[in-house]
């Protein structure tokens, strides 16, 4: 089953092959780190988190680059701020991204090249291309020459000056044209800096991914990726940088996620709408979040709202029901993922609204399904969960572990004593007893389910 990409730059779907036969190489442009991420920015984590575990099934090695950028004007700025270095800023919510991320089933990558780690690679591509004449020094600055790239503008497929007429351009003397952007800006004593053949300096954001890829991946990598904001101008000079220095391919398949709005709007400072990952997991699991991230196809706006959330929580626990259902029966160890309706799904450019009917089709079969059939059929939702990072951990610690939105205080064990109690109230006729209890149960948010083996509990949704 071959698996197809939408390809940016060719504007459309591709079959997928690597350069090399067994090996896969991506890189995914990472946070800047001086503060929490919020719910946009793990949009692309956990969509190229997804596409690293499909491209795991299909190929024998997948090596995953996502970098740090940790020297910026806005770590910059919150250093200053807060009275401290700015690797404090930096190592401080570096560690807190990965804790986020985490949190989201995100597998971490095999790589995670830091901007700061890599200041040679970035001097030695800016010397290669001043000898290019694609790129000069001027009034402390070095810059690249748009102009001296015939095809610029061909990943966002827009003219020079359809891009300048839309795009934030800084209108600088030491510019020749306004598009030009900055590969190294002046550094003042008192500010983060870096000896090079024009000065003390420190690298401008576009920089230092062409040159981290080129240091860690090699020169010409299969899949590069990121959110549709970073088409242009941050991708389009990466695009130019690296082509004009080596004449490579550079990237062979660009794939780019689209927006996430809150509520219908789109998410703004402005608006005070910017809700953090670390915010959010306060009141859902990880999974709640991942699994809404994932309900609308990767290239398509995903309105992000409380109705959202609440539906992927309470589709989540159906799936973890039906696991449960099964808990007793031993997975058939002989499932391929071939010829899956799910796995097709996401070979189709990462299709996860339709893997995830898929999912509805597999656990129906379950509910359905004779224990004959059930090995097979449990071990085909876990793969499949498996592939879009969920329905792996145990159903009872699902069902009934502490929730953020549970509103008492009651574990487990307090459950279980009162379900005891209100089975012997039931035996002993007490049934205002055995309604109270229930009452008491539901009123904390705990869902029993009565059956001739016993009654079940889980939480609720809220």
């Amino acid at each position: 089953m071959d698996l197809q990409l939408y390809n940016t730059r060719a504007r459309g779907k591709e079959v997928f092959s690597s350069i090399e036969p067994d090996r896969v190489t991506m890189y995914v442009c990472g946070p800047t780190v001086y503060n929490l991420a919020h719910i946009g920015n793990a949009r692309p984590v956990v969509v190229f988190d997804t596409l690293f575990r499909v491209l795991q099934a299909r190929y024998d090695e997948v090596v995953y680059a996502r970098n740090i950028t940790d020297i910026d004007d806005k770590i910059m700025q919150a250093a200053r701020e807060q009275g401290v270095a700015i690797d404090v800023i930096a190592q401080e919510f570096t560690e807190k991204y990965r804790q986020d991320t985490a949190q989201l089933n995100a597998l971490p990558p095999t790589l995670e090249p830091h901007a700061t780690d890599n200041i040679g690679p970035m001097i030695a591509l800016t010397e290669t291309l001043i000898g290019r004449e694609h790129a000069y020094a001027s009034e402390g600055h070095v810059l690249f020459d748009v102009t001296s790239m015939e095809d610029y503008g061909q990943l966002s497929g827009r003219s020079l000056d359809d891009m300048l007429a839309g795009a934030r351009v800084e209108v600088a003397s030491y510019k020749r044209h306004p598009g030009d952007f900055v590969l190294w800006k002046p550094s003042s004593d008192d500010e983060p800096g870096w000896d090079s053949p024009w000065g003390r300096v420190r690298p401008g954001w576009h920089l230092e991914c062409s040159a981290m890829i080129r240091e860690h991946l090699g020169p010409t990598i299969d899949i590069h990726g990121g959110g549709r904001d970073l088409i242009f101008p941050h991708h389009e000079n990466e695009l130019a940088q690296s082509c004009c220095a080596f004449g490579d391919e550079f990237v062979r398949v660009w794939m780019h996620n689209a927006f996430l709005d809150m509520d219908g709007e789109k998410m703004s400072k402005s608006l005070g709408n910017v809700a953090t990952i670390r915010e959010l997991l306060t009141r859902y699991r990880g999974e709640v979040l991942r699994f809404a991230l994932l309900s609308a196809h990767y290239r398509s706006p995903l309105n992000f709202s409380e109705s959202l959330l609440e539906q992927a929580e309470q589709t989540l626990t159906s799936f973890y029901n039906t696991l449960r259902s099964v808990q007793h029966i031993e997975l058939d160890t002989e499932v391929s993922l071939e010829g899956e309706g799910f796995y097709a799904a996401l070979c189709d450019d990462l299709n996860t609204p339709l893997a995830i009917s898929e999912l509805h089709v597999i656990a129906r079969d379950i509910n359905k399904g004779s224990d004959a059939e059930k090995a097979s059929l449990k071990a085909r939702l876990l793969a499949a969960g498996n592939l879009l990072g969920i329905l792996q951990q145990d159903p009872l610690e699902w069902l009934q572990g502490d929730d953020a939105n549970s509103a008492a205080g009651l574990d487990a064990a307090a459950i279980e004593a009162l379900i005891e109690e209100r089975a012997s109230a039931k035996l002993d006729k007490n049934y205002a007893r055995a309604d109270e209890i229930r009452e008491e149960l539901t009123a904390a948010g705990i869902v029993l389910e009565d059956s001739a083996e016993g009654t079940l509990w889980r939480r609720g949704n809220g």
